[in-house]
């Protein structure tokens, strides 16, 4: 997005440092124009406004079905009371599916509507009484047929003493004192790429990189000094590996404590990233994989998701490369950088391993057909082990194993940094997506001067057992396998929609089956008390054979079910270092540790 040229008077002090030093430039007449207003934030309701103008006769508008998430989760059941107007007079507008509707007029026509969302997380918006948190293609209708037209947001005289911030924006004040926030894009994708905080925040830059980066705080629980630390390190890192900066500037929209309630995690955009945590100590390493995501994804993009098709899934057989390989450079990140240990770097990549056998998808699903069933994540039942694995998990252990590979068939000259350099310089800067697994394959091929077909066939396209000890030796580590025992409830439930917990399974001769619990059950009661908002957490503070009570409602009959929690034996990993290793294995380790490439000498075989 771009800074907005106004031919008003524009208030540049509103927050200190951020607009000092820019021109100010005149938006296009014949943009696309969108109005937001809240001026009730406890009703959670957006008011929008579309002006377009040359409309000849008729046009479309189209609300997203998709954004944020791999899931259809049609944005206009949000939507209400919309109308159309043609000048002053009133349209005729129809609706013709769940997120179309036509309308007939020439010159510029207006759409109004309001849209209610209070949804905390990254990956929703939200308004209330603390703050407005959007995501655009939630709430902003488009024109289907022209998508690509310039466009121009202006959100109007928000609460007292709220500022809002975006990837750029210009603050307008108005003749007797109100202001408006004012925001153009290049095309509606532009605009649905940046989200924006509105709110009562602390805002800072971080210090000593270049071109700016700024983190945006909402929330409580959090140490500055600490998120600014952690940010400097990683972004750093990551410019320097991936050989500079593809943004004029970037923000961290970071919601800590009680304003992360929703889906925590984070969001990566163009130019942004939108994170939300219980508190800091959770912050660094979704903050440095949001960030490779400036490479990975957002520029290194794969054809089968550019460009965006908002009303429809786009299935890829790439995300365990673009998600899970962002998950390894995270992992790198924050070794390399000293956030994390090398201990704390085996342990995560143990956790990874021990997570990924753990589940019998893994004998049957490929990183691939992950990838591709990433639409499904939205039905718990796909969840469970027995039904799927995560392309982020399988991901990240296939690009530590493919660099450990790389490194050695090139004597440590060349590593994956060189691979996603390469499809940056290839791919991202000449403006060109990838082929899915294909050109990640050919790619690391040219840089290792060696096949790796058999590879990708094997553990990528297909679900062969991974080739962990034979390429962990290749680096000095080992894998090492231990039996841990946990408590199971021997049932899976999940809330549903109203709020009630909901038996999805039932583990083939557990306790709960023995003990006559049915799938389809509503629990009401749990030892006499409201059921506890995580199952599993609760299940892991007991002791096999402790005694458990629910309250069922089964075909609007209310009965009483006892069971014992029982155990279930779990096989966990543990990577550590082979102290038998090679100098050359030992060369490769530290390779992987400090992200370095240093030639293996004669002497050091």
């Amino acid at each position: 997005m771009r800074f907005s040229r106004l031919g008003r008077r524009v208030l540049l002090a509103a927050l200190p440092g951020i607009f000092c030093g820019l021109s100010i430039v005149a938006t296009a007449s014949g943009a696309i124009r969108y109005e937001i207003a809240f001026p009730k934030p406890e009703q959670h309701l957006f008011h929008v406004t579309i002006q377009i103008p040359d409309v000849k006769s008729e046009v479309v508008v189209q609300m997203a079905a998709w954004n944020a998430l791999y899931q259809i989760r049609n944005f206009s059941a949000h939507v209400q009371q919309v109308e159309a107007f043609a000048g002053d007079e009133s349209a005729p507008i129809q609706k013709l599916d769940k997120q179309t509707w036509h309308i007939s007029g020439s010159g510029t026509i207006t759409v109004r509507y309001a849209t209610y969302w209070d949804e905390g997380g990254p990956f929703a918006t939200q308004l209330n009484r603390e703050h407005a948190f959007i995501n655009p293609a939630m709430i902003l209708m488009y024109v289907p047929e022209r998508r690509s037209e310039a466009v121009q947001l202006n959100i109007y005289d928000p609460p007292f003493g709220w500022n809002v911030i975006g990837e750029s924006l210009g603050l307008v004040e108005a003749m007797g004192g109100a202001q408006h926030f004012e925001f153009d894009a290049a095309n509606y994708d532009e605009l649905a790429d940046a989200p924006i905080e509105a709110g009562k925040f602390d805002m800072f830059e971080v210090p000593g990189i270049s071109p700016p980066v700024w983190a945006v705080v909402h929330g409580d629980g959090w140490r500055k000094k600490r998120v600014q630390e952690d940010l400097r390190r990683i972004c750093a890192y990551d410019l320097k590996l991936m050989e500079g900066a593809p943004f004029p500037r970037y923000y961290f929209i970071l919601h800590f404590g009680k304003p992360s309630s929703g889906t925590g995690g984070g969001m990566e955009h163009a130019n942004s990233t939108a994170i939300s945590t219980r508190s800091d100590e959770d912050f660094a390493s979704v903050a440095a994989h949001e960030f490779f995501h400036l490479w990975n994804v957002k520029r290194i993009r794969p054809e089968t998701l550019f460009p965006v098709d908002y009303t429809k899934e786009q299935y890829t057989r790439a995300l365990w490369f673009a998600e899970g390989v962002t998950n390894t450079y995270a992992s790198y990140t924050l070794v390399r950088t000293g956030l994390w240990s090398k201990d704390r770097f085996y342990e995560d990549l143990g956790e990874q391993i021990s997570e990924l056998e753990g589940r019998p998808a893994n004998k049957w699903q490929s990183a691939e057909q992950s990838s591709l069933d990433a639409w499904l994540e939205g039905y718990p039942l796909y969840n469970r082990p027995q039904n799927s694995v995560s392309y982020y998990t399988k991901g990240q252990v296939l690009g530590v194993l493919l660099d450990i590979l790389i490194r050695d068939r090139t004597e440590n000259e060349r590593s994956l940094d060189d691979v996603l350099r390469s499809m940056n310089s290839e791919f991202a800067k000449q403006g060109h997506s990838y082929r899915d697994s294909l050109d990640v394959r050919l790619t690391a091929e040219k840089i290792a001067g060696v096949s790796f077909e058999d590879f990708f066939q094997k553990y990528v396209a297909a679900a062969e057992a991974l080739p962990y000890q034979r390429v962990f030796a290749l680096a000095g580590l080992e894998l090492r396998t231990e039996e841990r025992r946990r408590p199971s409830l021997g049932f899976y439930a999940v809330r549903d929609e109203g709020g009630s917990l909901v038996v999805r399974s039932i583990d083939p001769g557990g306790a709960a089956e023995q003990a006559g619990l049915h799938p389809d059950d509503v629990i009401t009661s749990w030892n006499g008390s409201e059921p506890p908002k995580n199952i599993e957490r609760w299940a892991y503070g007991q002791k096999k054979g402790n005694s458990l009570r629910l309250g069922v409602r089964r075909d609007d009959k209310n009965i009483s079910i006892e069971l014992r929690v029982g155990e279930i034996v779990e096989i966990a990993y543990r990577v550590v270092e082979d102290a038998r290793a090679s100098e050359k294995a030992k060369h490769i380790r530290e390779g992987l540790l400090r992200g370095v490439t240093q030639p293996v000498t004669a002497a050091t075989h």
